[in-house]
C-alpha cells in the first residue's frame, strides 16, 4: 500500500456504501415501491425519508438522484431502480460533484435565505442531466419561515425538479410539508440481517471475527447499519485483523453477559453480599457502573418480554446458555418483582448520572433492589393485614373479656348500651369493625385500659389512669374530665392510638363538671380503706403498740400470697437426685 493510498483510506461506512437499491438491507418495503413507480412512470415530485440513525435515508436519496439521472453506458437508458454506476451522472453523483444534483445539510443552513436560493434556481432547467434534483438532510432543523416559504414550491414544481428529504425526527416536520410528499419509513435492520452484513464485510477486509463478536456489536448498533459498521471497522483495528469476543465487549466498556446474568440472578435471590462482589469484579475487570445497571435494565426487559412473548428468546444475538437461563428467570419470577425492578433501575441511572462516584452510586442501587426483591406485593400485605387484624381482634376480645372478669370498681361498670356508633373508618376499611363487634369486644371502659396495657403504651396508661375522671362511656365514644395536672394533648393521643389498634374511629370528648374519682385516687381511696380495716386488727393493734414506728405498707391476701408463691417456686425436674434419699 502507498503513502497515497493510506492517506486516502476510507472507513467502512464510506467504502461499502449501497450504491444500488440491491445493496440496500433491510428496506424491501420501500424497494418495491420505488421500482413499481419508476416502471409505471409514476415518480412523485418529493420523497421524504425518515428512520433513525444510519439506516440508509441519505444514501437512499443518492440513489433515487443516480436512478432519475442515469443514462447507462451508452447514454439511452431513461430512470431506473438500477442504475448503471458507470456513466457520467452516475459517477458525479456517487462522487457528490453533479451540478444539478444539490446536497443542502438544513442543520446548518435554516433561514429563508437558504430556501430562496433553491426557489430563485428551480426555475432554470437542468445543465445535463434529465433533472434537477435537491437533497436536503436534517429536514427538520429548518425553520417555521423556511418550511413556509418552500410550501408553494414543493406542491407545484417545475417538472425537471424534484426534492429529497431526509430526516430523523419526523415529528417536527411540519404536517403541511409532509402532506406534499411521498413517506417512506426506513426501518431498523433486523439481527440476521445485520450478522449476514457485518459477515460479508469482514471476509472483504479479510479480517478474522467470532460470531460472538458480531453478536455483541449487532446488539451495540441497535438496528443501524452504520454504527454496526463503524463498530466493526473500530474492532478489527483493536483486534489487528483477528477478533474474538471479549476485545470486542472490552472496546465497547460491557461486562461480559453470562456475568451480567449471574449480578441479576444475585440480586432477585437477595444475596447482597455476592451482588456486591460481583459487582466490584466486574469493575476491576474495566466495566462502567452505569453500562452494568444499563445491561440489568435490559436482562430485566429482557426476561420480562419473554415472559409475555416466550417467542422473544429466539435471538440470533443471545447465545444458547442465555436463552435457558433467561428462559428460567421468566418462569421463576413473577412479574410484578421485574416491573419493581425495572423502575428501581431506571432511578439507579439517574442517581449514577448525578453522583461524584458512579461506583458508590451503584453498589447503594444493588443493596437498595436486593432488599426489596422478596417484599411482598401490595395485595399481598393487605391480605397479611386483613389477617393479623383478625387475629388481633380475637386476642383482644379475649383480653377484654378477663379484663371485665377482673374490674375493682363498679365505678367504670357500664351496661350494654342500647345505640352503637355505625360511622365506619371509610379510609381503611380493611380494618374496620362494625358497632355491633365492637359493642362485644369493649363493652366496658375498663376494656379500653386492657387494650392499652395489651399494646404496652405505659405512658398513656398511665396519664389515663390519673389524669380522667369518667363522665360518660360507650363503645366508641368516651367523655371526660381532665384533671389539673393532665397533659393538653390526653385527649388527641388516646384518640389516636385506639383507632390505630382498633381499626376504629374513637370519639374523645372533653366535658366540665366532672367529679367522679380517677383509677389512682380510686385504688388509693380503697387501699386506704383496706389499711384502716387492716388497723383495727387485735394482732396488728398489739404491733403497733410494741413498735409504734411500725406502718402497713402493703395489703395482700392469702391467695395472693400462694399464687406470688407458686411462680416463685423453681420447677422439679424428673430424676433430679435426693442427696437425701437411701441407695436401695
Amino acid at each position: 500500500m502507498t503513502a497515497e493510498e493510506k492517506t486516502n483510506y476510507q472507513v467502512l461506512a464510506r467504502k461499502y456504501r449501497p450504491e444500488t437499491f440491491s445493496d440496500l438491507i433491510g428496506q424491501e418495503a420501500m424497494v418495491r415501491t420505488l421500482k413499481n413507480a419508476f416502471d409505471a412512470d409514476r415518480i412523485a415530485q418529493a420523497f421524504m425519508m425518515t428512520g433513525i440513525r444510519g439506516v440508509g435515508k441519505t444514501t437512499t436519496a443518492r440513489i433515487i438522484a443516480k436512478g432519475m439521472n442515469c443514462v447507462g453506458i451508452e447514454g439511452k437508458t431513461g430512470p431506473t431502480t438500477n442504475p448503471c454506476g458507470q456513466c457520467e451522472h452516475c459517477t458525479a453523483i456517487s462522487e457528490g460533484r453533479h451540478v444539478d444534483v444539490l446536497e443542502m445539510d438544513a442543520a446548518s443552513r435554516t433561514g429563508v435565505d437558504d430556501i430562496r436560493e433553491i426557489i430563485d434556481s428551480v426555475h432554470y432547467r437542468a445543465a445535463s442531466a434529465r433533472f434537477k434534483i435537491y437533497i436536503i438532510d436534517e429536514v427538520h432543523m429548518l425553520s417555521n419561515n423556511a418550511f413556509n416559504a418552500l410550501l408553494k414550491t414543493l406542491e407545484e414544481p417545475p417538472a425537471h425538479v424534484k426534492f429529497i428529504f431526509a430526516t430523523t425526527e419526523i415529528r417536527k416536520v411540519p404536517v403541511t410539508v409532509l402532506s406534499r410528499c411521498q413517506r417512506f419509513d426506513l426501518r431498523r435492520i433486523e439481527p440476521e440481517e445485520m450478522i449476514k452484513m457485518l459477515q460479508n464485510l469482514a471476509k472483504l477486509e479479510n479480517a478474522s471475527i467470532s460470531n460472538e463478536a458480531l453478536a455483541l456489536i449487532t446488539r451495540a448498533s441497535e438496528g443501524s447499519a452504520r454504527d454496526a459498521q463503524s463498530l466493526l471497522d473500530q474492532a478489527i483495528s483493536h483486534g489487528a485483523g483477528e477478533t474474538n469476543v471479549d476485545q470486542v465487549r472490552s472496546m465497547l466498556g460491557l461486562a461480559d453477559r453470562g456475568r451480567v446474568l449471574d449480578l441479576f440472578e444475585f440480586i432477585m435471590r437477595g444475596q447482597a453480599k455476592e451482588a456486591l462482589n460481583e459487582l466490584g469484579s466486574q469493575y476491576s475487570d474495566g466495566a462502567d457502573p452505569i453500562g452494568i445497571i444499563r445491561d440489568l435494565a435490559e436482562v430485566t426487559h429482557w426476561v420480562s418480554v419473554i415472559k409475555i412473548t416466550p417467542d422473544a428468546a429466539d435471538d440470533p444475538t443471545v447465545s444458547p446458555d442465555e436463552k435457558a437461563r433467561g428462559q428460567a428467570f421468566s418462569q421463576s419470577l413473577p412479574m410484578r418483582i421485574l416491573t419493581r425492578t425495572w423502575q428501581l433501575l431506571l432511578k439507579a441511572l439517574e442517581e449514577i448520572s448525578s453522583a461524584p462516584n458512579s461506583m458508590m452510586a451503584a453498589e447503594m442501587a444493588i443493596i437498595r433492589i436486593t432488599h426489596v426483591s422478596d417484599l411482598p406485593s401490595p395485595e399481598e400485605l393487605v391480605k397479611k393485614l386483613t389477617n393479623n387484624q383478625s387475629n388481633t381482634t380475637v386476642a383482644t376480645k379475649k383480653s377484654s373479656e378477663g379484663a371485665a372478669n377482673n374490674t375493682t370498681s363498679s365505678n367504670y361498670k357500664q351496661t350494654q348500651p342500647t345505640e352503637t356508633n355505625s360511622i365506619r373508618n371509610k379510609g381503611n376499611t380493611a380494618l374496620a369493625l362494625d358497632a355491633e363487634t365492637l359493642a362485644e369486644q369493649y363493652p366496658t371502659f375498663e376494656s379500653v385500659l386492657g387494650i392499652i396495657r395489651k399494646f404496652r403504651d405505659m405512658k398513656l396508661l398511665i396519664d389515663v389512669e390519673n389524669s380522667i375522671r369518667l363522665s360518660s362511656y360507650v363503645p366508641g365514644r368516651i367523655e371526660f374530665t381532665p384533671t389539673e395536672h393532665a397533659p393538653k394533648d390526653l385527649a388527641q393521643r388516646l384518640s389516636q392510638m385506639l383507632q390505630n389498634w382498633t381499626g376504629f374511629r374513637w370519639a374523645i370528648t372533653v366535658v366540665s363538671n366532672c367529679s367522679t374519682e380517677t383509677i389512682q385516687e380510686h385504688r388509693n381511696a380503697e387501699e386506704a380503706q383496706l389499711k384502716y380495716e387492716a388497723a383495727l386488727h387485735p394482732f396488728v393493734k398489739t404491733v403497733f403498740e410494741n413498735f409504734p414506728k411500725a406502718s402497713i405498707t402493703e395489703i395482700k391476701s392469702q391467695a395472693q400470697i400462694i399464687t406470688e408463691a407458686e411462680a416463685a417456686r423453681l420447677p422439679e425436674i424428673e430424676g433430679e437426685w435426693d442427696p437425701f434419699e437411701e441407695e436401695t
